[in-house]
């Protein structure tokens, strides 16, 4: 029995789970969520305990070392020293063209991530954060970076490719990444399993402060939406998703911004915060049933976007066997769910409305009886899949 521990930090949360592997059984897990804002809450769970605090956590760092005090807690932790803890899995954003398997965390590795860091700024930065601290609070533990890109490498490269010269992409290796991908592999395998059909057609949508889409076809990724780095494809918490690429030049040249500004601007002050003033989802809804007009025109855009690309993910398979809802928003927000299903008759998908107003932390179909699309709910587990990953490599 090994204990590992699974680290996965978001652009604005840090999730964990310490699992006892083989068994998977989880013995302490939480979320620390709304990071860097005033409204910071810690949520944490254990054999007996469960329990939700407001503290201000101030950045990544702090996030990890509050994780760390709960498990070795006398009476809420479930460890009582770091030497309990064989192996940490870390969730890593971008592997880049280095990474495309799980990989044992070296001197070398963590430089190579960080040389990352501009493709994807939200995520590589705290990843590192995440694995240093890491080293510190567990120096005997084995540290292992699980790579969000790995599930895409199986994309060809009529998708991956972008048509500009071909020197950058095989020199420069600019070219289409994809990410969430832990995320995306867990869910479609779960849907195959559930169905045991292990030639469906898939779209999966995994929707939180970051969001993307994956057409997965007989178990592989074959196109997603996230390109060179996870700023491209669906409108998310705070990132613009697709635009024109003239408008950075627009900015740039007719209105004097630098280019650090734009990237500020399209990473961290655009998506539903630059079209509303809020960048969590559950604010927006709010305060759209209030009438809020700018949050109600946010959420249809957002929709919008999502639908266009499930009709090209639809014609690029040829079809579509079901549609997948996961993470943050994807599994608690029925009112997305119902606005991207509706009017989605053509592809033959149709909601059941009560089921998709039930609540509920299990799998479960969501479509009607006659959808000629299954639609389904499925949690995401990116934290067991990594456990997995991990205890592979070092068993």
């Amino acid at each position: 029995m090994k204990n590992i521990l699974v680290i996965n930090t978001g652009s604005s949360s840090f999730k964990f789970q310490l699992i006892q592997m083989p068994t998977e059984e989880v013995l302490a897990s939480g979320l620390v969520e709304r990071i860097g804002q005033e409204n910071s809450e810690i949520h944490y769970s254990s054999e007996g305990f469960s329990g939700t605090k407001e503290k201000e956590v101030a950045n990544h760092s702090v996030a990890l070392k509050a994780v760390t005090n709960l498990l070795m807690d006398p009476e809420k932790g479930v460890i009582k020293d770091a030497s309990e803890i064989a192996a940490i899995g870390h969730r890593v954003v971008h592997g880049g063209t280095t990474f495309s398997k799980t990989t044992i965390i070296d001197e070398k590795v963590k430089k190579e991530i960080k040389s990352l860091f501009s493709l994807a700024p939200l995520h590589n930065p705290p990843n590192l954060t995440g694995i240093e601290v890491a080293e510190e609070v567990f120096p005997k533990a084995q540290q292992v970076a699980v790579f969000d890109t790995a599930f895409h490498s199986s994309i060809p490269k009529k998708a991956y490719k972008y048509a500009i010269p071909n020197k950058l992409t095989e020199e420069k290796n600019i070219r289409l990444y994809g990410f969430h991908g832990t995320s995306h592999k867990y869910v479609s395998e779960q849907a195959a399993r559930i169905l045991d059909k292990s030639d469906s057609k898939i779209i999966s949508v995994h929707l939180g402060n970051g969001c993307s889409i994956t057409a997965v076809e007989n178990g592989k990724s074959i196109d997603h939406s996230m390109g060179f780095t996870p700023l491209s494809g669906l409108i998310m918490g705070t990132r613009s998703g697709d635009i024109d690429p003239s408008v950075i030049f627009h900015l740039v040249e007719k209105l004097d911004y630098t280019i650090e500004e734009v990237n500020e601007l399209l990473t961290k002050k655009s998506g539903m915060l630059g079209l509303t003033g809020y960048s969590d989802l559950r604010d927006i809804e709010a305060e759209a049933q209030k009438g809020n007009r700018e949050c109600q025109l946010a959420l249809e855009m957002n929709v919008y976007r999502i639908k266009k690309y499930i009709g090209s993910y639809a014609a690029a398979m040829n079809g579509l066997d079901v549609l997948i809802f996961t993470a943050g928003i994807g599994e608690n927000s029925s009112t997305m769910r119902k606005l991207v299903c509706d009017n989605m008759d053509f592809f033959g998908i149709e909601l059941d409305e009560e089921k998709n107003n039930t609540r509920s932390k299990e799998n479960r179909e969501i479509s009607t009886k006659s959808s000629k699309v299954k639609v389904m709910v499925i949690p995401t587990n990116e934290e067991l899949e990594i456990a997995k990953q991990v205890q592979e490599l070092v068993s």
